[in-house]
């Protein structure tokens, strides 16, 4: 039992050790994820608070995870991961018993698993903490006291510290469609493999003051004109395609007179797009490192957009600053969250592809590329 208590031990632990380190990558990620099961549930006003969630999850996996592997406070340790996986198997189970999610967020956009696997994934991880929360007793610390306790000091900070430095700077490891070296117009398009759905259409007739449906194979052998009514016709879906979605979607601008300006931006040959969701970081926290991008773009003739979801107060809160004369553009709230997980995220695009990609803690380096380097 020991042996089997110690594997089982070794397994969680790396789990959610691996779980929480995938995660703690993009967090703002996870927390987007909570704001879909929210909405779903009727339960929107949450929504501010799910990156405070999301961190704090995060961080509790890896915290944990190193405890159970520590065999630090066996007891709180293995309450507290009895409760999660609990929590995680009803979400996951939810995802993939509703039908309504493909991907529940559970290893991030870097490893997507099927709301299916993931739900898997999770009983076999609830059969194995109930393992060991009735075999806690073999469960012992690997190190003295206080060098357990030094480690998961460790631990703690630096499941915190990583997800500050990701929430500030991107994340290490960039996973999304939008990372560099990414050929914006091919994301834009259906893969070549795509298994598009299955449907068929159903007619809606009335009959004696009765509705009937059918489609165009099982029409009643009474059917005709004068005594069947057409009302309706929809298409019903009989089995789900897989793989037929575009990578990047909603990739669509418009200007302040409505003109749609998508297709100049992704013909010209070098591009600069600020991409600034909304005014939760206001200018003047970041307008001093833009400045002298802006001016630099200006002196090389380089076009230069800034992209939101809320241009109007967008283009206002810039007004005064020495690139208030910068062309707002319109766009899709949900594609910007995909491509700025900072806010806002400089793009330098070349031709479509994404030649550079910065934060606004990054500007200076950005500020290096077009300095050093000539982009025409």
């Amino acid at each position: 039992m020991k042996i089997l208590t110690a594997i089982a031990r070794v397994i969680v632990g790396i789990l959610f050790v691996f779980s929480g380190l995938i995660k703690a990558n993009d967090p703002i990620g996870l927390s987007y994820k909570m704001q879909e099961f929210f909405e779903l549930w009727k339960m929107s006003a949450l929504n501010g608070i799910t990156l405070t969630l999301s961190v704090l999850m995060i961080a509790f996996e890896i915290i944990a995870g190193v405890a159970l592997l520590l065999g630090y406070k066996r007891k709180l340790v293995n309450w507290l991961l009895l409760l999660l996986i609990v929590f995680f198997t009803f979400l996951t189970g939810y995802a993939y018993l509703s039908g309504k999610f493909t991907n529940c967020g559970c290893f991030g956009d870097c490893i997507p698993i099927t709301s299916k696997t993931s739900f898997i994934k999770d009983l076999v991880l609830l059969v194995l903490i109930l393992f060991l929360f009735l075999n806690q007793k073999y469960i012992r610390p690997l190190f003295p006291g206080r060098i357990t306790g030094i480690l998961m000091i460790i631990a703690t900070l630096f499941s915190f510290g990583a997800q500050w430095y990701t929430l500030k700077y991107l994340p290490v490891l960039d996973c999304l469609p939008f990372k560099k070296g990414s050929f914006i117009p091919g994301k834009l398009k259906i893969p070549a493999n795509a298994v598009p759905d299955s449907t068929e259409i159903i007619f809606v007739y009335e009959n004696a003051g009765k509705k009937i449906e059918f489609n165009a194979e099982h029409f009643p052998a009474d059917f005709n004109d004068s005594t069947y009514k057409f009302i309706n016709r929809y298409d019903k879906l009989i089995r789900a395609g897989s793989n037929n979605l575009p990578e990047i979607r909603g990739f669509d601008f418009t200007d302040a007179s409505g003109n749609n300006v998508t297709q100049n931006i992704l013909d010209a040959g070098t591009i600069l797009l600020l991409f600034n969701e909304d005014l939760s970081t206001p200018p003047n926290v970041w307008k001093g490192g833009f400045d002298p991008i802006y001016k630099t773009a200006l002196a090389e003739r380089l076009p230069v957009y800034m992209i939101s979801s809320t241009a109007i107060p967008v283009k206002r809160a810039i007004a005064g600053t020495s690139f208030e004369a910068l062309e707002v553009l319109a766009g899709d709230r949900v594609m910007i969250r995909m491509a700025a997980r900072t806010n806002p995220t400089l793009y330098l695009l070349k031709k479509g592809t994404v030649a550079g990609k910065w934060s606004y803690k990054n500007f200076d380096e950005a500020l290096k590329v077009l300095q050093t380097s000539p982009q025409k």
